[in-house]
């Protein structure tokens, strides 16, 4: 019975190979659409699930409280580890990390650079490393062991049978391969680890981690099967303060599915993260899926008359109505079997563009069996989604009806069709004006006062650090800056131990005159070389900048602005104002104009700078080139200099005007997918009101001819046909309106820095779905006005 079903609907579609094609072009975008979106969230569900023992994983955060606010960090204390396994029962591995090193690697005269961490042995078993070559429990046997990823032995040696050779880090010291791993899958935390080291390389290079009071490592926890995760927090969460009183942090566990998903905490608790924009996709796939299945019944039913008849004769020949319900469903379910099949080739050809926007290296899966299964569910589902209306609207005709030529369509048919066109624009219109919005919000930011001069400013992170035969950096760094100075394109350099956007020290142990006692303030730290605020391009509202002879200013500092609020609110004050941290009073020299730093949405919080003449905690240069420079010949300029002082570095440089678009990415893909798909939506919506139109067009064919016959105009009669479809498109954007500005509203509260939503937001896209509704039913309403009424009205 099925196959005469699906023969039946086989000719049905070749007999209408325009309007069946047409129908499943629309099922195929939106098909594919969705398939996209699905792929995308499948990789972010799925971040992490390479780790075996993921249920058992957990990071360690902690909660610190300043002046009545609580911040969430991933740092801790040096000590914690030990203490905790050694005192918190349930834990069966815990191993501390640092926050990731981008090193040079040279093995003869080649030189890498290549991202890594010094971590503890336990790490490569926690996370189910797969070895190559040598094994977990030999894999740190000596202090200067290196275990390599299997793309960073090729790199190097072009083989992986690489076991104890030696490469030497940053010029200083040489490190013995012991083990090869395979590179973890993209999807994973550690994916971009190529190389781990010992954490006791790390721990004896930096004596601040015996302190309690002192946060700046991450901690790793693996717990026993039967441990109960709410009991190993509750005995965290004060065992630092246990130990130091005046310590601030209160650790607890964030489980590893929410890594990825939920990091975010507000006042110290989670607020929700990257998960937001996962589901919010998911629903923009489904409603795509809905307005493909919505485009399909109407083109279904604008055909409605010539298959009118056909139902009526089946009829009389003795169908029943169930017998042509299930003929039209399983022409519905072909078409969209054969749009599955249309969309898998769609997706195909657009994911390797996909990939470049969403930043991911994505692959349709066919072979997957859950994919496979998704792609059958998914033609099963549009075809009966699809198929149900005009299976159920065509078999309900009343064949004496049909073939006396009555009228067929009920006001019940009618009003389900205008809804759903309604539905469409509704949700069309509405994903137009959220891409404004977002568009917008992002422009807002991005003009925004930051501060500092972007442009012409280069960043090169680690390039001179450790030259050898030339002591220590300090002492040389005016030579490598007079250098530069001299090759005609750099007006100013400067090291810092931040990057240009981005301070990642902190501390709360900074006091000064007048300063309430119990008043804790968090305060952002950056150590300099003179000539730093100049490089930066920053503006000095009171005091002075560091003498270009940083000795001198061993002992002063500059703040910001929003530092001085809260020393005094007199700015020129503030100058030789004293602050005392750790015993040793500093004196304030400057005050310079706030500028955004960390989070580009949000306020800028108290900033002090160091002077640090000797460059000690420093590891980036920043370069800021003189005006209208040709950056191809000024960057060779700069490269030259700094192969002299550090031949075997390989030059790596960033605009920061590049590092400032970095800082807009989740928004950035926001707004180009949801613009994307606003678009399809769109394009989906009017094949459908194309076909609604023709569907218009066909049922008062006889009222336009007589209308024509009595004079009226082309111009009148268009008009005639097209007012229906206007006003229906008006309701959809006034029903989008609210519901956009709901939830849009609802986005902008995340950012604290953000625009009011405009009128304009509303009424161009408004305007725009009215123009692209004109002009697709203008061809239909032009065609039917311009028909021979002779023809329309032969049969009368």
């Amino acid at each position: 019975m099925f196959r005469n079903y699906f023969k039946t609907a086989w000719r049905n579609l070749w007999k209408n190979r325009t309007f069946s094609l047409l129908n499943i072009s629309g099922l195929a975008v939106g098909i594919s659409c969705a398939a996209l979106i699905f792929l995308w969230v499948e990789d972010e569900y799925t971040y992490n699930d390479y780790f075996t023992n993921r249920d058992h994983l957990y990071q360690v955060m902690d909660n610190q409280v300043y002046d009545g606010k609580t911040y969430t960090f991933a740092s801790l204390p040096g000590p914690f580890a030990k203490a905790a396994k050694e005192e918190i029962p349930g834990i069966k591995n815990i191993v501390r990390t640092n926050w990731g090193n981008r090193a040079l690697f040279n093995y003869q005269e080649k030189g890498v650079y290549a991202n890594g961490m010094y971590t503890d042995s336990a790490f490569l078993k926690m996370f189910n490393y797969e070895f190559i070559q040598g094994n977990a429990a030999n894999a740190f046997s000596q202090l200067y062991s290196l275990v390599v990823t299997e793309s960073m032995a090729k790199k190097i040696f072009n083989s992986t049978d690489v076991i104890g050779r030696q490469l030497k880090m940053e010029n200083q010291q040489d490190y013995t391969i012991t083990a090869v791993v395979k590179d973890m899958p993209l999807n994973t935390r550690f994916a971009r680890q190529e190389w781990l080291a010992p954490f006791e390389i790390f721990e004896k290079q930096n004596n601040w981690l015996t302190s309690w009071g002192n946060n700046g490592i991450q901690n790793f926890i693996e717990l026993e099967p039967t441990a109960n995760e709410a009991a190993v927090n509750s005995k965290m969460y004060g065992f630092i303060k246990a130990k130091d009183k005046d310590a601030s942090a209160m650790p607890f566990l964030l489980a590893v599915k929410d890594w990825r998903l939920r990091s975010n905490f507000v006042d110290g608790k989670q607020s929700g993260g990257k998960i937001k924009i996962v589901k919010l996709f998911t629903i923009i796939a489904w409603i795509i899926l809905i307005i493909a299945c919505i485009n399909f019944m109407n083109l279904s039913t604008a055909k409605s008359g010539p298959r009118a008849k056909e139902v009526g004769v089946r009829k009389v020949m003795g169908s029943a109505k169930s017998m042509l319900v299930w003929q039209f469903i399983c022409e519905a379910i072909l078409m969209a079997f054969i749009g599955v099949v249309i969309a898998v080739g769609i997706v195909a050809l657009l994911l390797p563009a996909f990939n470049l926007l969403v930043e991911k290296q994505l692959s349709p899966g066919l072979l997957q069996p859950a994919h496979l299964i998704s792609l059958v569910v998914i033609g099963l589902l549009c075809g009966f989604i699809a198929g149900s209306y005009p299976a159920f609207y065509l078999s309900s005709f009343q064949p004496l009806a049909v073939l006396k030529g009555l009228k067929l369509q009920g006001n019940g048919a009618g009003f389900i069709r205008k809804g759903l066109v309604i539905t469409q624009f509704v949700i069309s219109v509405a994903l137009i004006i959220c891409t404004i919005i977002i568009y917008e919000q992002v422009m807002h930011t991005k003009n925004r006062e930051l501060g500092m001069n972007k442009d012409n400013l280069v960043m090169l992170n680690q390039q001179i650090i450790s030259t050898s035969g030339k002591g220590d950096i300090g002492s040389h760094f005016e030579n490598i800056k007079n250098d530069l100075v001299q090759t005609g394109v750099v007006e100013q350099a400067a090291l810092s131990s931040s990057g240009a956007f981005s301070v990642g020290s902190n501390s709360s142990s900074f006091n000064w005159k007048g300063k309430e006692a119990t008043k804790d303030v968090l305060i952002s730290m950056n150590w300099v070389t003179p000539g730093y605020i100049n490089t930066m391009g920053m503006q000095v509202l009171a005091g002075r900048d560091f003498h270009q002879d940083g000795f001198a200013d061993s002992n002063t500092v500059i703040i910001n602005e929003t530092l001085a609020k809260m020393i005094t609110p007199k700015q020129s004050a503030v100058v030789g104002t004293q602050i005392e941290r750790d015993s040793t009073n500093f004196e304030v020299v400057g005050v310079i104009k706030d500028y955004v730093y960390n989070n580009v949405y949000g306020g800028v919080a108290p900033l002090i700078i160091f002077n640090d003449k000797k460059a000690a905690n420093t590891s980036n240069l920043l370069i800021r080139f003189k005006p209208r420079q040709d950056y191809k010949t000024a960057l060779a300029k700069v490269e030259s200099v700094i192969k002299t002082y550090n031949p075997t570095y390989p030059f790596e440089y960033e605009f920061a005007s590049d590092s400032f678009k970095e800082l807009f990415i989740n928004e950035n893909l926001i707004g180009k997918l949801a613009g994307l798909f606003a678009v399809l939506a769109i394009f989906i919506s009017c094949l459908g009101l194309f076909g609604l139109s023709a569907y218009t067009a066909e049922r008062r064919v006889k009222e336009i001819g007589i209308r024509k016959v009595l004079g009226a105009s082309v111009q009148s009669l268009g008009s005639l046909l097209s007012k229906e479809f206007v006003r229906l498109v008006g309701i959809s954007c006034l029903l989008a309106f609210p519901l956009a500005w709901y939830f849009m509203h609802k986005w902008l509260l995340d950012y604290e820095y953000r625009i009011t939503i405009s009128w304009w937001m509303f009424v161009l896209p408004a305007v725009m779905a009215m123009l692209i509704t004109i002009i697709t039913v203008s061809f239909q309403a032009a065609k039917a006005a311009l028909m021979n009424p002779v023809k329309s009205l032969r049969s009368e």
